[in-house]
């Protein structure tokens, strides 16, 4: 899903000096201001907040905080990580992932998958969170209006395994010849195109999630815009949201498997990516959970706070445009501002926190190959810095463009602090290695994912992060039909070779496939990469049983709980 610009990267002294005087004053205000609204934001962000505590043990709740707004928590139209992070906690659709990361039972008690055949049979105390039950036919509805082009939906792509599904979205045919019905109330079946190797993981994602037709009628066109218009299949449902402020979860007593659920709320009593602000919150005791910058880990360890780390699984990049008429499409720039850049300096010299990696691949080191990792087993290709070549590239793209010089080139980014000193670095490195101006524009998450719909950039800070636990959730994002494919790049043997990934059932055969892919994607600079993402980060000690992971919602209270303090050492 489409990531937002990380806010946990720190820049060091030394690299910010690159940035130049000027640069860093122009941070230092926008980060005032950032703060200073973000704070009044988050004091305001609960009716409650003076008295909103990270652990009430009375009450069985904690509270925590999200970096953003949800922009879009229609199933049927989600593309963004921060929305698939919330639907995480009050959705759940046919199969879903357990705490060890492993496909297990969801809404739907077995199924069976074989050749070209899948059937899932529902739990018979599947029910929505207003008592009604949860049927096979509330998965038909929601699967045929995502792939309905009315709708337009950006991931209809991830339902193309199933048979006319893609004929379907096209309009080539009608959405009742999806390969997909209800044979009763509890028996779902699909048929698919052809057997694929990776269905069970698919269905767990948050598009395959199931909606009522009644009550989505009943929201006049605005499901998923408030808390109320939305009817939940998940632990907990949404009783309240106060859109940029707060949200509110409550347990869900009509989950299948509300036993299970330990929590009696959760309190997200803070919508903010200002790092500062979420430390000072953590330190006073108002939310259970911090991500920390390298400049908080020694005052984090001399306070001994108890932290962890993980890898989130996303891969962040410049991504180009590639429609007519940009001056992105010229390859020769394109290698010019490659070669100009240290693939590692972001990593190394700015943000100097533990599981950070240099983004070599679209491909994340975690990503299984055959027998071993597919980075392992399929090296990436390697990138040198070479500011003399990278000038030489430039010539060429000049003298093919019929240009003496270029004009300036706008790099879309977010409105994050952090990611504002990024935009201004790379800004500063291409202005001093190649002369080029790079105008930044700024926007905030939401806005950033529509210029990039609308394909209103030369360059965007951009990441992904994976849909599903297999390589091909970063295979396909390049391909020309994925609408989540951003700068409209069109080549005929990547889609050809993603092709093949989707329909062998030959691991080996699959793995090679990616591996011609990621050598497209190199030789004609789809993207520039910056780092894949790690995250060390503070747990109050009163709570336990939280999963942060990399496939599914990046934080997963469904199995938390919470201790007296008295047993806290």
């Amino acid at each position: 899903m489409q990531e937002p610009i990380s806010t946990e990267e720190g820049f060091t002294r030394s690299a910010v000096k690159q940035l130049g005087v000027f640069s860093v004053l122009a941070v230092l205000v926008i980060v005032a201001v950032m703060y200073t609204l973000n704070f009044l934001a988050g004091i305001t962000s609960s009716d409650a907040t003076s008295a909103v505590s990270a652990v009430d043990f009375e009450n069985n709740e904690i509270s925590v905080f999200l970096r953003q707004d949800p922009p879009q928590l229609d199933s049927t139209r989600s593309t963004d990580v921060v929305s698939g992070t919330v639907l995480g906690h009050v959705m759940e659709g046919l199969l879903r992932y357990d705490e060890n990361f492993e496909i297990t039972a969801g809404l739907a008690e077995r199924w069976e998958i074989e050749g070209t055949k899948a059937t899932f049979w529902l739990r018979e105390d599947a029910r929505w969170s207003n008592g009604e039950a949860i049927t096979a036919q509330d998965f038909v509805f929601a699967w045929r209006t995502t792939l309905d082009p009315a709708v337009g939906s950006q991931y209809a792509f991830i339902f193309y395994p199933i048979k006319n599904a893609e004929a379907a979205n096209t309009g080539d045919m009608p959405l009742d010849s999806v390969g997909v019905r209800a044979l009763d109330d509890r028996t779902l079946e699909v048929e698919l195109e052809q057997p694929i190797a990776y269905f069970d993981k698919l269905v767990a994602f948050s598009t395959y999630f199931p909606i009522s037709e009644e009550f989505y009628n009943s929201t006049n066109g605005r499901y998923g815009a408030e808390a109320e218009s939305l009817l939940y299949s998940g632990p907990f449902k949404m009783t309240s949201w106060v859109h940029g402020a707060s949200i509110r979860f409550e347990k869900n007593p009509y989950y299948w498997d509300a036993d299970n659920i330990h929590l009696d709320a959760i309190n997200i009593a803070y919508i903010t990516e200002d790092t500062n602000t979420l430390l000072n919150l953590y330190k006073d005791n108002r939310i259970a959970l911090v991500d920390l910058t390298a400049e908080m880990l020694e005052g984090a360890m001399q306070q001994r706070w108890h932290l962890d780390r993980f890898m989130d699984g996303s891969v962040f990049y410049i991504e180009f445009n590639h429609r007519p008429g940009r001056l992105s499409t010229n390859l020769n720039l394109r290698k010019a501002l490659r070669y100009a850049q240290d693939d590692g300096e972001l990593v190394d010299r700015v943000i100097k926190l533990p599981g950070y990696l240099p983004a070599k691949s679209v491909f994340p080191i975690w990503l299984r190959g055959v027998e071993d990792t597919f980075r392992e087993e399929y090296p990436a290709p390697e990138s040198e810095y070479n500011v003399a070549l990278a000038r030489e590239y430039l010539e060429k793209a000049k003298q093919e463009l019929g240009i003496t010089e270029f004009p300036p080139i706008v790099l879309l980014a977010d409105t994050s602090p952090v990611a504002t000193i990024s935009s201004q670095y790379y800004q500063e490195v291409f202005k001093k290695n190649l002369g080029l101006d790079i105008v930044i524009d700024p926007q905030i998450f939401r806005q950033r994912l529509a210029k990039m719909a609308s394909g209103d950039f030369d360059l965007v800070l951009s990441g992904w992060g994976p849909d599903y636990n297999d390589p091909l959730t970063f295979a396909d994002l390049f391909a020309s039909w994925n609408l989540n494919n951003r700068g409209h790049f069109d080549n005929a043997e990547l889609d050809a070779q993603v092709r093949i990934a989707q329909n062998s059932m030959d691991q080996k055969v699959r793995m090679d496939a990616f591996g011609k892919i990621q050598d497209i994607l190199f030789d004609e600079v789809v993207f520039i990469g910056n780092y894949e993402r790690g995250r060390v980060y503070a747990t109050n000690p009163q709570v336990k049983g939280i999963l942060r992971r990399a496939i599914g919602a990046e934080t997963d209270f469904t199995r938390a709980y919470i201790v007296p303090e008295t047993t806290v050492p």
